[in-house]
């Protein structure tokens, strides 16, 4: 039997989640590209079981209050899952959130949120970047709770889902 893969996901409010979505749903039109949710990831494809999880996300969740986080800057990549994308710098609160949920990964830590998947013409995108870093630099994003997702590399895009979420303590 395969292992099922999850990650765990920093999500935003509601109102900024929209305000995402319909980022990511703007560009995804224009380039012809995959829509998805946009998320923070915390911890990407691990085959810790969905308690452990569970239990560890609700720990993280309870020393954490939810947070506003303004957007460093809009960039993009040769990656696919990083071709463009919102970063922020390691704050405090993100700090805490990686060390708690995934300690193996804390050095090599570039918090994000991806409005774009996969590659497209390179002077377009980096036109698109332009223009979006006008609109969101500076800009604070409030993530306010955690998410159990399955999604991974080797997992179609369109089949992530959101399976189990619990919110950052209230500030």
């Amino acid at each position: 039997m395969t292992a099922q893969i999850h990650s765990l996901w920093l999500m935003a409010s509601p109102s900024d989640e929209a305000m995402l979505t319909g980022l990511v749903g703007d560009l995804a039109g224009r380039f012809g590209t995959l829509l998805f949710a946009p998320h923070l990831t915390l911890q990407g494809d691990t085959t810790m079981p969905p308690a452990a999880l569970e239990r560890a996300a609700t720990a993280a969740a309870e020393s954490i209050a939810a947070f506003s986080e303004p957007v460093a800057w809009v960039e993009g990549s040769e990656a696919f899952f990083r071709s463009f994308y919102a970063r922020f710098a390691v704050s405090q609160p993100l700090a805490s959130l990686k060390r708690a949920l995934d300690p193996e990964g804390f050095d090599s830590f570039v918090p994000h949120v991806s409005l774009l998947y996969g590659p497209v013409e390179a002077a377009a995108k980096a036109a698109a970047i332009a223009e979006v870093n006008t609109r969101l630099a500076g800009r604070a994003i409030h993530f306010d709770r955690i998410g159990i997702v399955t999604s991974g590399q080797d997992i179609p895009i369109a089949e992530w889902r959101v399976v189990w979420q619990t919110g950052l303590r209230s500030s």
